[in-house]
């Protein structure tokens, strides 16, 4: 049977030339990169190189890269690490109600801890106002986090007028770039970041890996505690593999990144077309135009997301209703609840993310095969006979 993959927001397939610069620094190339002889500095040589390639894909210099797990930990860097180093200043994060868990546990952890948080809304696209964010800052108020594009439904969030907000405020503005670096162009500068978190499988890297942006003169304190790897921010000898596979997939994402962003529409334009034109009741969840380009987000109605997932595996298509991060609870998304969807509605989402390998093929055989699927379990479904019976 056929695979096609159409689960890219979850994660990626690591490119073939990702692997390969990575396995001589699985066997022969193991030196510690803190090390002063030829082994070890070939090892640091190599992460130097890296970090480079990442800066570039993002407009940062170099010295503002910092290597970590991935865009969790870079999350939680972002966030504790930066109240914790400015305690004088005050206490207060503003975030907003969309955000991954990765940032929205950090606040609820902040808040176990005497630290105050302000939870922004969106509007029924997903989209943050920027005023609710002004309106949100206090005097005690360090750090705005938002992110760039939501993980679910695909929604980019006008970032860089956030930015501007906070700048005049005087306060650090972090954005969850994890769903963007590699999609889109990223640069830090345009965005008006402090800190900007990524994640290597997200764009055909390693998983394990990522890094966060941190603007020079920008005060965070470290959360691995040891020794003074990464400029002292996170202790521990480096992944140096992992870090490898991510500066090669950064280059190549910049040398690809126009190209790729135009097919991938392209081919996301004809699944959104061809399901809304053959599918009755189905929604597109987030905004309209200002998306991600890979990212096709419906509300099925009268099903449950679980089961077209399920029934799209049997003929080989990869899906997911929302969030890999929340597969395994049954609660309704966060996401969609924030933007006014209904527990039942929220229920009946399904996410296809496409990517650079994606074919127009694979996009008619979707077209092919879903609309049968969902027409299927509708005549099973007493939601549907219901509703279609008002």
């Amino acid at each position: 049977m056929r695979t096609v993959y159409l689960d890219h927001a979850a994660t990626t397939p690591p490119l073939a030339e990702v692997a390969e610069a990575m396995r001589p620094f699985l066997a022969e190339k193991f030196g510690n990169p803190s090390a002063l002889y030829a082994l070890g500095r070939e090892s640091r040589a190599a992460v130097e190189e890296a970090r480079k390639k990442v800066a570039s894909l993002m407009g940062a210099s170099a010295d503002e890269i910092y290597f970590t797990s991935g865009g969790s930990e870079s999350d939680n860097m972002a966030l504790l690490g930066t109240l914790l180093a400015n305690e004088e200043k005050g206490n207060h994060l503003v975030t907003t109600e969309i955000e991954h868990h990765a940032v929205l546990e950090t606040a609820h952890f902040l808040a176990a801890h005497g630290y105050e948080s302000t939870f922004v809304g969106v509007d029924s696209d997903g989209v943050v106002n920027p005023d609710d964010v002004r309106k949100a800052i206090r005097p005690s108020t360090v750090l705005v986090s938002v992110m760039h594009a939501n993980n679910e439904v695909g929604t980019i969030e006008p970032v860089r007028e956030i930015a501007d907000i906070c700048r005049e405020a005087g306060v650090y503005f972090h954005a969850d770039a994890v769903q963007t670096v590699g999609n889109i162009t990223v640069d830090v500068g345009e965005l008006g970041a402090d800190l900007l978190s990524m994640s290597g499988h997200k764009l055909y890297g390693p998983k394990g890996i990522g890094a966060i942006y941190i603007k020079n003169g920008t005060r965070v304190h470290r959360l691995i505690h040891g020794g003074e790897q990464e400029k002292g921010m996170r202790a521990g000898t480096e992944n140096i593999a992992g870090i490898v596979g991510l500066g090669v997939a950064a280059e190549v994402a910049k040398g690809e990144l126009g190209e790729k962003v135009a097919r991938v529409t392209a081919l996301r334009d004809r699944l959104l077309d061809g399901i809304r034109s053959s599918i009755e009741d189905v929604l597109l969840n987030g905004h309209p135009t200002i998306r991600l380009p890979n990212n096709a987000h419906f509300g099925i109605r009268f099903v449950e997301g679980e089961a077209i997932c399920l029934q799209l595996d049997t003929v080989g298509i990869c899906a997911s209703t929302g969030s890999a991060c929340s597969s395994e609870t049954l609660e309704p998304s966060h996401v969609l609840l924030a933007m006014g969807v209904g527990p039942l509605e929220a229920h009946g989402s399904v996410r296809f993310s496409l990517g650079r390998g994606t074919t127009e093929e694979e996009i008619d055989y979707v077209l092919e095969k879903f609309p049968p699927i969902v027409e299927r379990l509708r005549s099973m479904s007493p939601l549907a006979r219901k509703g279609r019976n008002r």
